[in-house]
């Protein structure tokens, strides 16, 4: 199980860092005309949501190989 390495869990780890900074942007540019009008809690939880999507995409991702189906698919 390699997703079980350092490695893994840096470069995984990196990955979920970029997804939510690029969620935050995304989110503070829609609609929000100036700082004070941003919604702090809601950028918070859009990004926060997309690095957990992003870890769990990594991990499930790694265990699969092209040409190789998934362990208990059918």
């Amino acid at each position: 199980m390699d997703y079980l390495t350092k490695d893994f869990w840096i470069y995984a780890g990196e990955r979920a860092i970029k997804t939510f900074a690029q969620t935050a942007v995304a989110v503070i540019g829609t609609g929000a005309i100036g700082i004070i009008d941003v919604d702090w809690a809601g950028v918070v939880s859009a990004s926060t949501l997309a690095g957990v999507v992003s870890l769990l995409t990594s991990v499930y991702s790694h265990e699969r190989t092209p040409g190789k189906r998934a362990q208990g698919g059918s």
